[in-house]
């Protein structure tokens, strides 16, 4: 038991180094997968505006929309994920990380 809390805590000071790099793929992997149904909802919602305003639209919805995203919700999940303690940081990690490729592997 005493190896598994060990390794637990080495996993979970390591991945303390890297928050920002995990949080940037965690932010980058739900915008691949939720960024679909955004953009298909936000057609839904233009697609009787004028073909160069509906191009407008869509254009700072992709890029700012997203862009902003990854920006600013990167530094709050790290910060949300700085959080945690040495002993559930790498599960939280894992839990997330699982519940993300069952959310890709519906998709």
């Amino acid at each position: 038991m005493d190896f598994l809390l060990d390794l637990i805590a080495t996993v979970s000071r390591w991945s303390r180094g890297h928050l920002s790099e995990i949080s940037l793929g965690l932010i980058a992997t739900l915008l691949v997968l939720f960024g679909p149904a955004i953009n298909a909802w936000v057609q839904g919602r233009i697609g009787s505006f004028n073909f160069v305003l509906r191009t407008l639209i869509f254009v700072v919805v992709c890029v700012v929309g997203y862009g902003l995203a990854m920006v600013y919700l990167t530094p709050l999940l790290t910060q949300v994920l700085g959080h945690f303690n040495n002993y559930t940081l790498a599960p939280v990690l894992l839990v997330v990380m699982f519940l993300i490729g069952v959310l890709a592997d519906r998709s």
